[in-house]
Order: structure tokens, then sequence, then C-alpha cells
């Protein structure tokens, strides 16, 4: 589903040239769930926002469902990626006057597919992520948990080839992240979504299938969850 190949990234700050990404290499299969950890500024969140088409890199390539993302003009990513790819991001980026229904079917009216299908498939998700009832309440009178359930069933409206998620549970305390983590896992497990997301919680990377450990803008290790050892690699690693 996804290939990284010597991808890289630098920006300029003042005189400066920052390099962020360094070569990575990395791939993903379909249905897979691959969790990135690593350090503040080690690179995992700018790899995230080029899988997604929100940036494009300085060198490399990188394939998602065998299209060569990195050779795409910006029109052509904005496409891509509201067809291809659903988005879950810490800060939820709910528009908070709209319902909960509106907020989800929103991506249906840039493309225009907001049939009656679609709106039944709308409640159908809300249902799935325990909203079921709540979809005439507007979005900012919502707890933080309940709106990061928006934010899921709005990312998996358009059917994504791919879910990207940055640090999801990174607002919640812990009994509301795990409810988060626990709908990726079934969304992953009967659905067989492919889903990559940054984190720096051990916690949130165990439920993940694989965990690609991120140092200094470059791939240092891949550890998969079934490694009985893989609690030791992530304590050296953070460490």
């Amino acid at each position: 589903m996804i290939t990284v190949n010597g991808l890289t990234k630098d920006f300029v700050q003042g005189r400066q040239r920052v390099d962020v990404l360094k070569g990575v290499d990395l791939s993903v299969q379909e249905g897979e769930f691959v969790a990135i950890m690593g350090a503040s500024g080690s690179g995992k969140s700018t790899l995230l926002q080029l899988l997604g088409g929100l940036d494009a890199p300085t060198d490399g390539e990188m394939h998602v469902k065998g299209r060569p993302l990195h050779d795409m003009k910006e029109k052509e990513r904005t496409i891509f990626r509201r067809k291809e790819l659903g988005f879950v991001f810490q800060n939820y980026q709910l528009l908070p006057t709209l319902t909960v229904e509106e907020n989800v079917a929103f991506p249906l009216h840039a493309d225009g597919k907001l049939t009656r299908e679609k709106k039944e498939y709308v409640h159908e998700l809300l249902q799935s992520v325990g909203l079921e009832g709540l979809h005439k309440k507007r979005a900012n009178l919502l707890s933080g948990g309940q709106q990061q359930r928006v934010a899921i069933a709005r990312a998996l409206v358009n059917d994504p080839a791919v879910l990207l998620a940055d640090e999801p549970t990174g607002n919640l305390d812990r009994q509301k992240a795990e409810e988060i983590l626990v709908l990726f896992s079934k969304f992953h497990r009967e659905q067989k979504q492919t889903i990559v997301m940054v984190t720096h919680d051990i916690f949130a990377a165990g439920f993940a299938d694989r965990i690609v450990l991120f140092r200094d803008g470059v791939v240092d290790q891949v550890i998969s969850r079934k490694d009985r050892d893989y609690a030791k690699y992530l304590a050296d690693f953070m460490a």
C-alpha cells in the first residue's frame, strides 16, 4: 500500500538548512496497522505529512496505492488526498458550529457525493464509533473523546485506502485514549483498514502490528508487537 525509498526533506530557517528526513526507506502492507514513534524533532510527523500529500519531499520516492505521490503537482495531491486518504489529528479539527453528522459528511460535499446512500452510511459510521443518537448535536458541545470519534468517522467516510493519524490520543486521558485505540483496532481488524499512526506513547504503539522507531530523520529500527522483546526494544530506544 505504501512504499518509501530514499525520502528526504529539508527546510531553510534563516540562512541555515535543516535536514528533517535524511533518506527514509519504509513499506506498509495493505491492511497493516503501523505505529511510528520517536522523540520530538525526529521527523515522524514530517513523514506523515508527506505521505498525506500535505507537502512535497526534497528528494526520494513515495508510492501510495501504486501512485507516485512524489511526482504529483499540488492540485493532483489534493485530489488524491481527498479520494484516497483519511486524516485524524490530535486537535480533532472539527467545524465547531456544525452538527456531528454535518462534520462527518463534510468531505462528501467537496466531491458532490452526498447521496441518500451516503447519508445512510454516515449514520452507520456514527453508530460504529459509538455516537448513535448524537448526530444532531453541535461538535463543540461534545467531550474530547467524542470529538475524536467524530474525527475518525469523518476520516473513514470516503472509504480511504489509508488512514493517517497524528498523535490521535495526545489530548485524551488514558481511558479515553484506550477507547479511541480500540476503535482503530476494530476498523483495522474488521474492515482491513490500513493505518499509519504517529505517536509518542508506548501504550498506543502497542496496538499496532509493527512499530517503526525514528531517530534523527531516519528509521532506526522496526519491531513487531508480537516480538516478545519488543518492550525492551522500546525502553532502550526511548532511553
